[in-house]
């Protein structure tokens, strides 16, 4: 008489338990309907947008929460949704076992303010605009002159070497744009004009900027200058 191989037998019914208990649980994990929408900013800084908002641009897509199913939900077309807004960098959307619709919004970063004769707004890192906010104004350098969203990139990287060095955030606050392309910049602290000429050989320029202000900050003279010309990569011309 044969005998009955209880180990296998017993690892059989095994796995069909587990199958069934996991077929069971996503049934019923995906007829759960979304309980609540959470959402998270990555960084507290330069809160253009509030959890309000971004749960409204939700809801509009979805309808009324309360009645969806978690298998319903297309993530991709509200991760889309929420990228096509000029706020926003980045979202990530995804759901929980429990319900939860999860938002993760990284926000995209001014680093310019734009000012023409009938409007204003922000430029990012890449030359997009945004539209200022009621809910927060970013200390940013104001551009002005011979500038708009279709002629800014070639001062892009002009801008963004602005934002991202320390010492010039700190003491670049306006930008000029004339008619002929030339830059010309404001100082925080003293009164004389910076002429950057075109935006070329950006580093360089700024390399001598700093040398020359870090020097000539010892010497009271610094208060007499008019006029601070960069243009010629070699040195730097003051006029005073």
């Amino acid at each position: 008489m044969r005998r009955i191989n209880w180990h296998t037998i017993r690892l059989v019914l095994v796995i069909f338990v587990m199958i069934f208990l996991y077929s069971f649980s996503s049934k019923r994990n995906s007829q759960r309907k979304i309980s609540k929408i959470a959402v998270k900013f990555e960084s507290n800084e330069n809160m253009f947008l509030t959890h309000e908002m971004v749960n409204n641009l939700l809801i509009q897509k979805m309808g009324n929460t309360s009645t969806i199913q978690k298998d319903k939900l297309d993530l991709n077309t509200l991760e889309t949704v929420l990228d096509d807004h000029e706020m926003i960098e980045k979202a990530q959307v995804f759901s929980t076992v429990d319900g939860f619709l999860n938002t993760r919004i990284t926000q995209k970063t001014p680093i310019v303010r734009v000012i023409t004769g009938n409007d204003s707004y922000y430029l990012d890192s890449k030359g997009d605009r945004m539209s200022l906010s009621d809910n927060f104004s970013a200390r940013v350098p104001l551009v002005v002159g011979v500038i708009s969203e279709e002629n800014c990139k070639p001062y892009l990287k002009l801008f963004n070497e602005i934002k991202n060095d320390d010492f010039l955030s700190k003491n670049i606050t306006a930008v000029e744009i004339m008619a002929s392309g030339n830059v010309v910049l404001t100082n925080r602290s003293y009164d004389y004009k910076i002429v950057f000429g075109q935006p070329m050989n950006v580093d360089k320029k700024f390399q001598n900027y700093k040398a020359f202000y870090h020097h000539a900050i010892k010497d009271t003279l610094i208060k007499n200058y008019k006029e601070v010309n960069l243009m010629f990569t070699q040195q730097v011309v003051c006029k005073k």
